[in-house]
């Protein structure tokens, strides 16, 4: 269904929500887009074909726009918008790429087939953080599956591993569905790759789609932390908090950790620690208990945006593979790329060695006891802006998706011509093209 605001002229907006990378944020980031046109005055559709149940976990709390859910096709709009987390993966019809079928593929097929092709734009929300180049990501594959750092780089001169980086490059644009004209490949991040815009060109970087703000002023919970504990070694760091947080008997107070996660896991007991573990709740009780919180422990993408966003001090964990020196972090490029924002920002190297350290599961101890015990470490953590290096126009996604689907709701061109625009715009920001 579509409103018409104003001047707004109407389009037909489909949410294709799916978890896709592993994480729930794959959910939220469709939802948080469908809220945003909500407001804008379009009313989200909810297209499932007869006999089809939703995607597992799309039926949880979430913070639903006021999407209406239909089951046949019939066009009001001359334009169409579809809203899909990595569309080549889970919403690309299964003739155009080998592999299983994604979850949407079926209603995509059909959006295409009732409205045709060039009058549907499809908007594909890709990983947070992950532009990386084919060779970069042929080596961090190697890394995280056990490679000596020392040995990589004579590795990445072999002529068998320049065909497999060719490999990947490859497969990426299939699964990508970067030949797709009317898809707008979307790629929020901290900071843009160049690198990464010359090898694909087809696909448009941009600031984070940051989450929502809490209304009215948030009381903050002394000694009070929250922790999003979705990475499966969360234990292992669940095992060194108890550790590393000081008995109440040398002066410091007992600090209770909120535990919310996907999975069960053991929470050992210590001197220093309470545990208290929470079932999933609404986006607005989550959010209200999370900016109240004393110090955030977050993974992933969404919840580090969410702590980046409500300032103050947090710290980061996305799960750690094998043990002792071959220890290795799992996909470490959203904190790095963080980290990397706050050096050119001139936030203190201390700081940022603490956070590196952590998501390596690395002087937990030390760092633990900063954050209970000294005021002044807390006080270091910078303001949202110091975590984005785009350009102006190009630092907030959430404000381009909104321009961007009042001009394709109202434009005269094809929708690959409109992608087409979009992709050109994006080359000569990042490139100077």
């Amino acid at each position: 269904m579509t409103r018409s605001v104003g001047a707004r002229p109407p389009l037909d907006v489909f949410l294709q929500p799916a978890v896709v990378g592993g994480g729930l944020g794959d959910i939220e980031e469709v939802l948080a887009v469908g809220r945003r046109l909500e407001r804008l005055g379009w009313t989200p559709l909810l297209y499932r074909g007869p006999g089809r149940p939703l995607p597992p976990s799309v039926s949880g709390p979430w913070g639903w726009p006021s999407v209406r859910r239909i089951h046949r096709l019939r066009p009001r709009s001359r334009h169409a918008l579809t809203v899909t987390p990595w569309w080549g993966v889970s919403a690309a019809p299964r003739s155009e790429r080998s592999g299983p079928p994604g979850p949407w593929c079926v209603e995509t097929r059909d959006i295409e087939r009732v409205y045709g092709s060039d009058r549907v734009v499809h908007l594909s929300l890709e990983e947070f953080a992950r532009t990386l180049t084919s060779r970069q990501q042929t080596r961090e594959r190697w890394r995280e599956g056990g490679v000596a750092a020392r040995t990589l780089p004579q590795r990445m001169k072999g002529s068998a591993d320049r065909g497999e980086i060719r490999a990947f490059h490859d497969a990426y644009r299939e699964w990508r569905a970067f030949d797709r004209p009317n898809v707008l490949h979307l790629f929020t991040g901290f900071r843009p790759s160049r690198a990464f815009a010359r090898e694909f060109p087809e696909a448009v970087q941009a600031g984070p789609l940051w989450p929502e703000t809490v209304a009215g002023a948030v009381r903050r919970r002394r000694h009070q932390w929250i922790w999003y504990a979705s990475p499966s070694t969360s234990d292992r760091l669940a095992t060194q908090l108890a550790h590393a947080l000081p008995s109440p008997e040398r002066g410091s107070p007992r600090v209770e950790i909120e535990v919310r996660g996907p999975r069960p896991f053991d929470l050992p007991p210590g001197p220093g620690v309470r545990w208290r573990t929470r079932e999933p709740s609404s986006p607005e009780d989550w959010l209200r208990r999370f900016r109240a919180a004393e110090l955030r422990l977050v993974t992933g993408s969404r919840t580090l945006l969410e702590a980046v966003s409500a300032g103050g001090p947090f710290l980061y964990f996305n799960g750690v593979l094998n043990r002792g020196t071959r220890t290795r972090r799992h996909r470490p490029e959203k904190i790095e790329a963080l980290l990397e924002c706050w050096r050119r920002h001139g936030v203190l190297a201390s700081l940022r060695q603490d956070l590196a350290d952590f998501s390596r599961l690395r002087r937990v101890t030390a760092i633990v006891r900063s954050a209970v015990g000294d005021p002044r470490w807390s006080a270091r953590f910078p303001a949202r802006s110091a975590a984005v290096d785009y350009p102006a126009g190009w630092d907030d996604a959430g404000r381009l998706i909104d321009r961007w689907t009042t001009a394709w709701a109202g434009a005269p061109d094809s929708a690959s011509r409109f992608v087409r625009g979009l992709r050109t715009s994006a080359q000569a920001a990042f490139l100077g093209l």
